[in-house]
């Protein structure tokens, strides 16, 4: 062993084992890394590229622009959209309605749908469609989210070991008609059979141990921080007990007028909700929305006020005793002034909230007591709180306004936005599809998500927020492990001396060799590398031996799948860190198990459907 060799494994191994004892965050320990072995090339070590050339150690940087941080990036922006539109709340429900309270159940649910979903998407996509959706069943049942993510992240592994599409698969594959001498390269269904026992095996294997061995841990508090609904805020402001549905009749002296000019909040203190034009529904009506005669409207306030309304020719209709206007669709935001606010001591009306911010206040809440008449004219005092609805593309004004504080509820009673829903849905199919049809991964998606966003489907402020920097910052820093380990030859003397050791015991022994190379490589430089690392090694081995080296590609290909040991072994697991707070060692503890299963079920599947 030369000593870059040697220095690679003790700057690799040293902060990783911080981090497994919870002493080291472990992106900082890939930034670590990273820095250390630029720092090395730098002073003319050969790490990242041939010794004394000190210009490669930007080298040690270069994960920053690798496809998969662009490709995470671009699906982080696509699952908060999918969030955003209730895809995931839908999912979610769907699951809970299944699950009950069963955490064994989820586990189950959440493990073989993430699998079925990579069996046609990204593993990466798979998992982060999921990940709010356990998220929410983890805050609805109070299972900890530890118990749930590390199954999602599996449940896509696991599935992608039983499809072309997955990556590794694809580079194994292509790897074959570039071999000495050329090999033919696998079909699209080559993986299924082999890949589907594996899966299958994975998913009872997490589904029947997954509770006793799964990690136990306490999320961060704003992890699970159970904000309230929609509709728990109408219950709490007693919202619908103030409710009224008023018909604007063909006589009425507003008809026709502006809801400015109605004079209804001015005159009698009432608030206008929403406003119901034949089967259209308006929530939030802006002061200029023309009123038509067989209108509507949704008025708050007490009952003597209301039925004062009849002297503008309003009919009264029904009180709202079983509805909730968040059920449908609405956006309610709870509004506190600040400690220092310029508002306090003045009403709402006298600082013009309403012309500034788009937000009309339903209610009040204050020692105690909900007011839902005349909200427009109490004095602001300290600790005081309003319900207020509006439109969510004027929210970021008043989370910049420094006089408010802003607190969003639970979305989870929402129905689905289906505009939005549908066209996120369309760009992450059409993305999906050309990256089938030969379009890189990375570009496809990251159209598709510039798309959502020139379309307004999201905004920009809303996709900075969406992405887990914890997670660039960990994949782009361990992707200088992954060019050290090729350029200092490591790799490869790991690997020559692994088959040397299986290949004595036949066809079945290297196989069984080449799944525990890549397996135990991909843990380290990830399964998009691991591939080009092992499988020149094992196909070459396969050629050599006459034998089968078809099946030592998917051999090879489903060890880059087995991604269980370490976070970092593939961006999947890293996705899933932060929400649930995981440490190092917990990958460690149930994934070696995990790896175990799936060689068994890797045996099986030789020896059925490719006679090894």
């Amino acid at each position: 062993m030369t000593f870059p060799q040697a220095f690679l494994i003790v700057v690799i191994i040293l902060p990783l084992i911080l981090a497994s004892l919870n002493r080291l965050r472990i992106d900082i320990a890939a930034l670590l890394i990273a820095t250390i072995l630029g720092l090395s090339q730098f002073f003319g070590m050969g790490i990242l590229s041939a010794a004394h050339n000190p210009h490669d150690a930007v080298k040690a940087i270069a994960g920053f622009s690798q496809p998969v941080v662009l490709t995470l990036i671009s699906l982080f922006i696509f699952t908060t959209s999918l969030d955003k539109s209730g895809i995931t709340r839908w999912i979610a429900r769907k699951i809970l309605q299944i699950g009950g309270q069963s955490e064994r159940i989820f586990i189950a649910l959440f493990a073989t749908t993430t699998a079925v979903l990579s069996l046609i998407m990204n593993n990466l996509a798979a998992g982060a469609l999921l990940l709010p959706s356990a998220m929410e069943v983890a805050r609805r049942t109070r299972i900890k989210p530890s118990k749930l993510l590390i199954p999602v992240a599996y449940g896509s592994l696991l599935g992608g070991a039983a499809t072309y599409f997955t990556g590794a698969n694809i580079i194994v594959s292509d790897l074959l008609t570039a071999a000495n001498p050329p090999q033919h390269a696998l079909h699209i269904l080559d993986f299924t059979p082999t890949g589907g026992i594996i899966a299958i095996l994975g998913i009872l294997f997490l589904t029947i141990f997954g509770p006793r061995w799964l990690p136990d841990r306490e999320p961060a508090p704003e992890q699970m921080m159970a904000r309230p609904t929609g509709t728990e805020l109408e219950k709490h402001y007693q919202l619908i007990e103030r409710l009224w549905e008023v018909l604007v009749l063909p006589d009425s002296s507003i008809a026709n007028k502006a809801l400015s000019e109605s004079s209804i909040g001015e005159r009698f203190g009432l608030a206008v909700a929403g406003v119901w034009h034949g089967h259209q529904a308006i929530f939030a009506p802006l002061p200029d929305l023309l009123i038509h005669p067989g209108d509507i409207l949704l008025i708050v306030g007490r009952q003597d006020r209301v039925k004062a309304l009849t002297e503008l020719g309003l009919q009264i209709g029904r009180e709202q005793t079983n509805e909730h206007i968040s059920e449908q669709g609405v956006t309610l935001i709870e509004l506190m002034p600040s400690p220092h606010s310029e508002a306090l001591g003045k009403s709402l009306r006298e600082i013009e909230f309403r012309s500034k911010y788009h937000f009309t206040a339903l209610a009040l809440f204050r020692a105690g007591r909900s007011y839902r008449t005349d909200v427009g004219n109490f004095p602001l005092m300290l600790g005081d709180s309003l319900l207020m609805i509006g439109s969510r593309q004027y929210l970021s004004r008043l989370h910049n306004n420094p006089d408010f504080i802003v607190l969003e509820p639970d979305l989870s009673d929402q129905p689905i936005r289906r505009p939005q829903a549908i066209l996120t849905i369309i760009f992450l199919f059409l993305a999906i599809i050309a990256s089938v049809f030969g379009m890189p991964v990375y570009l496809a998606m990251l159209a598709g998500a510039i798309i959502l966003l020139l379309t307004k489907v999201l905004d920009i402020e809303e996709a900075y927020r969406a992405i887990n920097w914890q997670a660039i910052f960990l994949i782009a820093g361990m992707y200088s492990v992954s060019l050290a380990l090729v350029n200092t030859g490591l790799a490869q003397l790991i690997g020559g001396n692994l088959l040397h050791l299986v290949s004595p015991f036949g066809a079945l022994g290297l196989a069984c060799g080449a799944y525990i190379l890549a397996s135990l490589i991909t843990q380290f430089v990830g399964g998009q590398v691991a591939p080009l690392v092992v499988g020149p090694i094992t196909i070459s081995a396969a050629i050599a031996m006459n034998t089968n080296p078809q099946a030592i590609a998917v051999a090879t290909a489903i060890g880059c799948s087995a991604s269980f040991f370490t976070p970092i072994a593939h961006p999947v697991n890293i996705l899933m860190v932060a929400p649930a707070n995981y440490q190092f060692r917990d990958f460690l503890n149930i994934g070696w198990k995990l790896t175990i299963v799936c060689f068994i079920g890797l045996i099986i599947g030789l020896l059925l459907f490719w006679k090894l």
